[in-house]
């Protein structure tokens, strides 16, 4: 389907980031729509991407081929429930809400092709990665739609199972904030070494990003490039041998299980 109907049920950074991409893939705009409750945002949006904006969901989904679920996690239920009188055959609900499952989305709207969707914050640019996981309703044609949105925004990824979403939550979903991390602390660092602020975080950033373009362009993974950057007794394995003696690579499994194990919980907690 080279043009689908997608109309998008809140219209936040998240969904603009999907609405940008598709423009840019070729997707007129007079098959993207979208809904919001706040006139700003809905201006806002009409004015940057010049799709047509409503207040009432039941209005924006007529006729979609595809709805994209981008409210906030925490009123989706309601959301939802409000639509399902609204929904007709055949439409796809792709749903981009973190820590809603599958089950939960078929509870509150019926029995439906529903694809559950963990994008990341990185997809504002366009660089982002998701993962995706269809239940059975779904059909072949209507994964190639779901991963054809997520790919706007960056790389889509299929899951063999629904509980692997947890793992997608912790490894990228949370994980820019990881690197964040880190970048705060080496520019720190730096600081403490003697350098000025705005050159740590220089140097900081455009290593991050480097080594970033270096990973993804290599045909070698990940040990074996810091392997090639690591001399014997020299600068780069003193620091290495430090983070490892520090417990580093324990540090980041206990962190990433900690992500995962609660956004189970949540899942829980918000599909009630």
């Amino acid at each position: 389907m080279s043009h689908p109907r997608i109309a998008f049920i809140g219209a936040g950074n998240m969904a603009a980031s999907l609405i940008g991409g598709l423009l840019a893939q070729g997707i007129p705009a007079s098959h993207i729509r979208a809904s919001d409750p706040g006139a700003e945002q809905r201006a806002k949006i009409a004015g940057e991407h010049g799709i047509a904006l409503f207040a009432d969901n039941a209005e924006a989904i007529l006729d979609a081929d595809v709805i994209v679920l981008a409210t906030k996690p925490q009123v989706l239920k309601d959301v939802c429930l409000a639509l399902a009188p609204s929904l007709q055959d055949g439409q796809l609900l792709v749903s981009i809400a973190a820590g809603i499952s599958c089950a939960s989305l078929g509870n509150w709207l019926g029995a439906r092709p529903i694809v559950r969707c963990m994008p990341n914050t990185p997809a504002l640019l366009r660089q982002g990665v998701s993962g995706l996981y269809a239940n059975a309703e779904v059909s072949p044609a209507q994964r190639e739609l779901a991963e054809q949105l997520l790919a706007a925004v960056g790389m889509a990824l299929w899951l063999e199972n629904e509980q692997q979403i947890d793992a997608v939550t912790a490894v990228s979903g949370s994980g820019p904030a990881y690197f964040f991390l880190l970048i705060e602390a080496m520019t720190a660092a730096g600081e403490q070494l003697g350098l000025p602020k705005a050159i740590a975080a220089q140097l900081t950033l455009q290593t991050a990003l480097g080594a970033a373009h270096m990973a993804v362009a290599s045909d070698v993974d990940a040990a074996e490039l810091r392997r090639r950057v690591t001399s014997p007794n020299g600068t780069t394995e003193a620091a290495i041998n430090t983070f490892q003696a520090g417990g580093f690579a324990e540090l980041v499994e206990q962190a990433l299980s900690a992500a995962a194990k609660r956004s189970a919980e949540l899942a829980e907690q918000l599909g009630k």
